[in-house]
């Protein structure tokens, strides 16, 4: 019987972290429904360029350009006016306000990048322009952009950012419309969603993040459940009464509770281009031999002879499992001095033959 070989090719491991058991705040993994962001995006005009703009043979830049001026009491009787005009660019320009809101007055900054043939922004700056949220339904003006463009990157100089160079022309999140975002009303008995983030959204979390906040507030449900898990990654959570009032302070308790480390799902993520490995979760191998020129491992088979060969056991001969820890093998592979570029290609074929329990991703 041949024994079984691992053709070895391509990259390595560099990163792994075992659970710890540590509390960890529901803020950590969860989100409100309706409690994000909010991007504004609008299109305007960069001046006082060094002969790296559209050009004047650039069709929207030229009639953008004569509706600004018309604007200024300037008109211009003819386009063609305008033929030289290569110290202008048309430019998209986007913002961001962030979650926790913000409020007329305030200041955020900007992103313009060109949007059609200019050479470079160096040196311009942006005209007043209007911005409404990016799902251009709503066609009020939210805030306004202008400023000096800063080049950040020497080798993209059609894209630039401005600092502080939007100014909020009301409060985007007021108290009555913010709430009405976050808190559903549609039912008797008003709720939030929290929405779990992509790695800790599982089946399992679910179930324990529901348990833990009706446990916390088991003195106020007069044995009603008030979470009640939707989806692996959307838990509904009523409002008590004594809280409806205020349901920003509710928010904040819910967020503010604890559960220890939460569960994830056993991944193996690989990068062959970086050579960097990230295991997340406690990913467990099945028995198996790995016989290489320089190596031989058995996997929860004990010490075993195969055709002469030895194949040394990663157990420590006291352990009653019947599979063994990724960590194990790795480490194991670092004492013999088994090249990186060969690790990944354990781990590959380890996977493909069914004896790596975990979800397995290669980019």
């Amino acid at each position: 019987m041949k024994s079984l070989l691992f053709m070895l090719t391509i990259c390595t491991f560099s990163v792994f972290a075992q659970q710890i058991n540590a509390q960890i705040r529901l803020e950590s993994i969860c989100t409100v429904h309706g409690h994000e962001e909010v991007r504004l995006i609008g299109m305007g005009i960069v001046v006082g360029l060094d002969g790296t703009g559209d050009g004047g043979k650039a069709g929207p830049t030229i009639r953008a350009l004569a509706a600004a001026m018309k604007a200024m009491h300037t008109p211009v009787l003819d386009a063609k006016e305008l033929t030289n005009a290569k110290n202008v660019a048309i430019v998209t320009v986007h913002a961001t306000i962030p979650k926790t809101g913000s409020h007329k007055g305030q200041r955020i900054d900007c992103f313009v990048s060109s949007y059609l043939s200019a050479k470079s922004l160096r040196g311009g700056r942006l005209l007043v322009t209007p911005l409404q949220s990016d799902d251009l339904k709503n066609e009020i003006v939210i805030g306004t952009a202008e400023g000096a463009i800063v080049i950040e990157d020497a080798i993209q100089a059609t894209t630039g950012r401005i600092p502080m160079g939007v100014i909020v022309k009301d409060s985007y999140f007021r108290n009555k419309d913010y709430l009405q975002r976050i808190v559903d009303t549609s039912e008797d008995k008003p709720k939030i969603r929290l929405l779990l983030d992509g790695p800790h959204s599982s089946f399992i979390s679910a179930r324990t993040i529901t348990e833990r906040i009706n446990e916390a507030f088991e003195f106020e449900s007069f044995g009603e459940q008030h979470a009640k898990a939707v989806s692996p990654s959307i838990i509904d959570v009523q409002i008590p009464k004594t809280w409806q009032e205020t349901p920003i302070d509710f928010i904040a308790e819910v967020l503010d509770l604890k559960i220890n480390s939460p569960h994830s799902m056993s991944k193996v993520q690989v990068n062959s281009k970086t050579g960097v490995v990230i295991v997340s979760g406690d990913v467990e191998l099945s028995p198996v031999l790995i016989n290489h020129p320089n190596l031989q491992i058995s996997i929860g088979t004990g010490n075993a002879v195969i055709n002469g060969a030895t194949f040394k056991s990663l157990s420590d001969g006291q352990s009653t499992r019947t599979t063994s820890r990724l960590d194990q093998l790795v480490k194991a592979l670092n004492e013999l001095g088994v090249p990186r570029d060969a690790m990944i290609e354990v781990l590959r074929e380890l996977a493909r033959s069914g004896k790596l329990h975990a979800i397995y991703e290669e980019i």
